[in-house]
């Protein structure tokens, strides 16, 4: 298993708007690629100095070239919807995790 993760600090100017674009559009469109099989979004807790609120969503992917056809066919297009919604208030960070084990109590 493979996680693609996103961490995006969003200005408060736009934060709700940008909630609800998260929430309503673009995580459904993510999934809706059929490259992930479900995907969680988290809000940080840690308060930042630069202000604003972080959120991070994470996509999970059967393994890495799922999620490598998503980032050369999909996210291109996905990425720029956000970028043109919400520019310079919108920071985004990337990283990809494999899953190694997983522990339950």
């Amino acid at each position: 298993m493979i996680i693609y993760n996103v961490t995006i600090n969003i200005d408060d100017s736009v934060h709700d708007k940008w909630l609800l674009w998260m929430t309503e559009r673009h995580i459904p469109e993510v999934l809706a690629t059929g490259k992930f099989v479900k995907a969680t979004f988290v809000r940080v807790l840690i308060v930042e100095e630069m202000g604003g609120s972080t959120y991070s969503t994470q996509y999970f992917a059967e393994d890495a070239k799922k999620l490598e056809s998503y980032l050369t066919e999909d996210a291109p297009k996905l990425r720029q919807e956000g970028i043109s919604l919400f520019g310079d208030k919108m920071l985004a960070f990337r990283t990809e995790l494999e899953v190694l084990k997983e522990f339950t109590v």
